[in-house]
C-alpha cells in the first residue's frame, strides 16, 4: 500500500459541487476512500455522483448549509455510521463576491461571508473533531487562501474570512495535535475554477492578464493540483506536518 492509498478509510468533504470541492472528493474516492460529500448546492450531486462511480472508493452526497450546527454533526455523524469512524476531512465550502472596499462592504454581505467562509469552517471542524477524539487519529485540511496572507483589491470581508480559517487551522493544530489530529490548510492561488470565472467577469478582468499577474507560472492552477494536495495532506505521506499553511499558487506569495 502507498503511503497515499486511503483505502478503507473514510473522509467528509464539504463545498463539494465547487470546482475545488469537486476535484478533491474525486482524489479521494480515487485513492480509495469513502467520501461524505456536502454543498448546499445540490444541482451538481449527480455529475459528481457519476464523474466517481468508477473509483476504488465511494461517494455518498448530503444536500445541506454548512453553516448550520445540525447539519454538519449530522453529516460526520452518517460518516461514522456508515464506516465506523472519520479519518479525514477537506473543508472547501467558501463564497466570494465582493468588488467593493471595506467602507462600501455592506454588513449583509460581511454577515454572509463569515457565515459560510469562517462559521461554516467552524462548524465543520468543531464535528469532525468530535468525532476523530473517538479514534485518537485524523487529517483535517482547511481550504484558505492567499489572501490569508495578501489581500486583492476589493475584497474585505472575503481576506477577513480567510484570515480567520488560517487562525482556526494553526490554533486547533496546537490543540489537538497530542490527540493524534493534525489540522492543515492549503492556500490556494488563481485556481481555473467557476468562482474565479465569475469574479474575473465581475471585475471585467482578462483572463491571460489575471493569470500572468497572479501566477509565476504565466497560467491558472487547476482544480486537480489542488485536489493533489489535500490527498498529500489526508495521508499518511504528511504524518508530520500540522498547523502548515501550504501555498498551492504558481509562485504568486514568493514575490
Amino acid at each position: 500500500m502507498s503511503s497515499d492509498d486511503l483505502t478503507g478509510r473514510t473522509a467528509v468533504v464539504t463545498g463539494a459541487t465547487g470546482g475545488m470541492g469537486r476535484a478533491i472528493v474525486a482524489a479521494l474516492a480515487g485513492a480509495g476512500a469513502h467520501v461524505v460529500a456536502t454543498d448546499l448546492r445540490d444541482d451538481g450531486a449527480d455529475d459528481l455522483l457519476a464523474a466517481v462511480a468508477d473509483s476504488s472508493g465511494s461517494v455518498v452526497f448530503v444536500s445541506g448549509d454548512v453553516a448550520n450546527a445540525e447539519h454538519m454533526a449530522d453529516v460526520v455523524e452518517r460518516a461514522v455510521s456508515l464506516h465506523g469512524s472519520l479519518d479525514c476531512a477537506v473543508n472547501a465550502a467558501a463564497i466570494e463576491f465582493e468588488t467593493v472596499p471595506l467602507a462600501e462592504c455592506t454588513v449583509d454581505d460581511f454577515d454572509r461571508m463569515m457565515s459560510v467562509n469562517v462559521r461554516g469552517t467552524f462548524l465543520s471542524m468543531k464535528a469532525e473533531i468530535a468525532a476523530m477524539l473517538d479514534a485518537g487519529t485524523g487529517s483535517i485540511v482547511n481550504i484558505a487562501s492567499t489572501n490569508s496572507f495578501r489581500p486583492q483589491h476589493d475584497q474585505p470581508a472575503y481576506t477577513a474570512s480567510k484570515h480567520a480559517v488560517l487562525g482556526l487551522t494553526r490554533s486547533a493544530a496546537m490543540d489537538y495535535a497530542a490527540h493524534g489530529i493534525r489540522v492543515n490548510a492549503i492556500c490556494p492561488g488563481a485556481i481555473d475554477t467557476p468562482m474565479l470565472r465569475s469574479a474575473m467577469e465581475r471585475r471585467g478582468r482578462n483572463a491571460d492578464d489575471v493569470a500572468g499577474r497572479l501566477s509565476r507560472l504565466g497560467r491558472f492552477g487547476q482544480p486537480s493540483e489542488i485536489a493533489d494536495a489535500a490527498l498529500w495532506l489526508c495521508s499518511d505521506s504528511s504524518s508530520f506536518t500540522t498547523g502548515h499553511a501550504l501555498s498551492v499558487d504558481g509562485g504568486m506569495l514568493s514575490s
